[in-house]
């Protein structure tokens, strides 16, 4: 397949995304049809709660699991809506109102389907045992019921559950919907050519990218001077969340530490994160050696924490998006049709929201739907080549799904730290693509440095995060204030740059410029885990070539219907064995050495 045969380039054009497929409009006639609609199919559903016992069958309950999936299908579909809408612009009064009033709807629907599986996981294990399915019967079905019965632990009685959820819809998902309101509504004015700019932050970060060493000073400056100005906010904000998360986790539902809470969500054990995050630790040196290497091709005697993402050439090179999308295409076409077939549909059907605008959520992510769907995907595309490789990144998340688009809702997700597996492998493929094309040795050494950039932020930075917020979380529930919390933060920058880099005071505040670390505590770690794991995988692809496509196609292809150490050992991965983690680095460790020898 080439990319001449798909017809979306030829009329291609950066644009906001259809969200007609989940709700045509949201008018008041359509949402109230939708919610009437949902309010029948919960009444129906909730009839079934007499018949739930031991001696029900395993048929009858495999019915009723089909009608809860195809009930989370419909809050699914509500509730994107509403998220996506907000995200393509945070500043919409109609999609906030929208958002707001459809949370509280599936708050108490949640609540009104949460006997199901409070009844499942509360059944002795004799039982349990007895009425799952078999996996000839519906293999998703039994893995879902199977998986449920690890949260039996952590699961309170359905009153609790109940006041719980009300209380995150009018608490914590009020706080965070505010962080991102607040967030995002800031402006940036840097003055860059001599001229001060007025810009988002995903345009002000552009400029960390610039060849100009002025510029990404500036880019920096600007960023935390406006963050500081929102500290006592957004400290307050991240402490209230830190509080709840640890009260109702840790005192309430009985998880071993606020960490716990993430590693049974990701099906991940404790000693395997322990062990991944040691073994970042103990590799950071590898990075200080590539910092000063960098220092010096850039003439610095040492490299400040403003050059860290600084280009190693002198050119702004511009990617215009149809060239950018054509060259992923082509990329994912080489390595196997049904990449490039997938990531093609998103842009066939206008699942993709690539402009750069005032109000529009900042960053990059995939929204996965539901399985009969195509992911939407939101980027902030501004044409440098990382943009390119931005785009790579969250198209490969949604090839991902769309491998694992044939099973149901309740499976379909990955694991959390699967879910980079294939975006991760897809931005390999694109540098690998552009090293290969490249004849020139400096641009090769350029190509080859940013590889090695995008790997630390992936793995050390991301590691860094995550021991960032083991002391964060302590530290305010001893009472500790938001300068402590700066303090600490200061420290893990510190221990990771040593005296390879310079370290300006302003970097003190980064840590509330981190997204995840308020909406979803200790994700960052799923980062490393992908990024180490792909650089594993990538290099049997190099060793085997073809051979190895389909087996990694099956793994992306099985979705969330298997436990991650399952799915792993059949790759021949242990996620505890701390010598897998390290053979990662042996990749990392070949490239820097590779670019001492240019």
């Amino acid at each position: 397949m080439t990319v001449t045969q798909f017809e979306t380039l030829e009329k291609l054009q950066q644009e906001g995304w259809d969200l007609s497929e989940l709700l045509p409009e949201p008018s008041e006639k359509v949402i109230a049809a939708r919610l009437e609609e949902l309010e029948k199919a919960v009444a129906e559903f909730e009839k079934g709660r007499s018949e739930l016992s031991p001696e029900m069958g395993s048929n009858r309950l495999l019915e009723q699991l089909k009608i809860y999936d195809e009930l989370m299908s419909r809050l699914y579909v509500l509730g994107y809506y509403g998220s996506l809408w907000f995200s393509a612009d945070t500043q919409s009064e109609p999609a906030l109102a929208y958002r707001n009033r459809i949370e509280q709807v599936l708050t108490g629907v949640q609540n009104r389907m949460l006997f199901f599986t409070l009844w499942w996981k509360q059944l002795d294990d004799e039982a349990a045992a007895v009425l799952v399915p078999t996996a000839e019967e519906a293999p998703d079905y039994r893995h879902f019921l199977e998986d449920l019965r690890r949260l039996k632990p952590f699961t309170l009685e359905e009153s609790t559950e109940q006041l719980i959820n009300l209380k995150d819809a009018d608490g914590q998902d009020a706080l965070l919907t505010i962080y991102s309101m607040l967030t995002n509504r800031l402006e940036f004015q840097p003055e860059i050519e001599g001229e001060e700019q007025t810009l988002t932050r995903d345009q002000l970060m552009s400029h960390v990218h610039s060849p100009n060493a002025d510029f990404r000073a500036a880019a920096y400056k600007e960023l935390y001077r406006v963050y500081e100005g929102e500290r006592n906010v957004l400290g307050q904000i991240y402490m209230h969340r830190v509080r709840d998360w640890h009260s109702e986790n840790v005192e309430i539902r009985g998880f071993g530490s606020p960490i716990s809470v993430r590693n049974v969500a990701n099906d991940v054990p404790d000693e395997a994160v322990t062990t991944l995050i040691d073994v970042v630790r103990e590799n950071h040196e590898l990075f200080q050696r590539f910092f000063r290497l960098k220092a010096r091709w850039l003439g610095l005697d040492k490299l400040r924490r403003y050059d860290i993402y600084a280009p190693l050439t002198e050119s702004e090179r511009q990617v215009s998006y149809v060239d950018a999308v054509s060259l992923v295409l082509e990329t994912f076409a080489d390595f196997d049709p049904l990449f490039a077939e997938k990531a093609e549909r998103v842009f066939r059907e206008r699942h993709i929201d690539s402009e750069n605008r005032r109000g529009k959520k900042g960053g990059a992510f995939c929204a996965t739907v539901l399985p009969s769907q195509t992911p939407w995907v939101l980027i902030n595309y501004t044409g440098r080549v990382r943009d390119v490789a931005t785009l790579a990144h969250e198209l490969g998340h949604a090839i991902h799904s769309m491998m694992a688009e044939n099973h149901p809702l309740l499976t379909q997700h990955p694991s959390l730290p699967l879910a980079e597996t294939a975006s991760v492998f897809s931005e390999m493929l694109l540098t690998d693509r552009l090293l290969s094309e490249e004849k020139d040795p400096l641009v090769r050494r350029e190509l080859l440095a940013s590889a090695v950039d995008d790997i630390y932020a992936t793995v050390m930075r991301q590691a860094y995060f995550v021991r960032f917020e083991l002391a964060a979380h302590e530290a305010v529930r001893a009472g500790r204030s938001a300068e402590h919390l700066g303090d600490l933060y200061w420290q893990t920058l510190t221990e990771q740059f040593g005296d390879a880099v310079e370290l300006p005071e302003e970097f003190r505040h980064e840590w509330l410029t981190i997204p995840h670390i308020y909406h979803t505590p200790f994700y960052c770690y799923a980062y490393c885990f992908g990024q180490l794991l792909v650089l594993a995988l990538y290099q049997r692809y190099k060793d085997e070539g073809a051979a190895f496509v389909p087996g990694y196609l099956k793994l992306l292809a099985t979705g969330g219907s298997a436990r991650p150490e399952v799915m792993l050992a059949e790759v021949g991965v242990d996620m505890k064995d701390a010598d897998f983690w390290r053979g990662g680095f042996a990749v990392v460790d070949e490239m820097v050495t590779e670019l001492e020898a240019s």
